[in-house]
């Protein structure tokens, strides 16, 4: 049974940082291009950061949304099954709930973990 578990998520104040993390299993995880999307209150899902299924034990190519460019990393190890997010200079915008994407063969999706950026 694949599972995908997002933690991290909270709320922290503007400028601030926070790092999620998403631990899959029932995978072959190194396979798996791995994204993190996010949907604000009265948006739509959209895609924050991917990162390749290549480059060893840490991933391939990553890509990111405009809007978190120069903010955001993304990041996988593989040895662990696990995608991290780090967020950096947080701004009220980065506001949603934050899920898990892992795709390959298949497309699957974690919960998601809720972020908010308030003072």
């Amino acid at each position: 049974q694949v599972h995908l578990m997002e933690s991290g998520g909270g709320l922290v104040q503007p400028g601030g940082s926070l790092r999620l993390s998403c631990a899959a299993s029932g995978i072959m995880f190194s396979n798996y291009v791995m994204s993190w999307y996010r949907q604000g209150p009265g948006q739509e899902r959209e895609l924050v950061a991917r990162i390749g299924s290549g480059g060893g034990t840490g991933g391939g190519i990553k890509e990111y949304a405009d809007a978190v460019k120069g903010r955001f990393t993304i990041s996988r190890d593989n040895p662990r099954n696990t995608v991290f997010l780090q967020m950096n200079s947080v701004k009220p915008e980065d506001t949603a709930v934050y899920y898990c994407n892992a795709a390959w063969n298949r497309n699957y999706w974690g919960q998601g973990t809720t972020v908010t950026v308030s003072s």
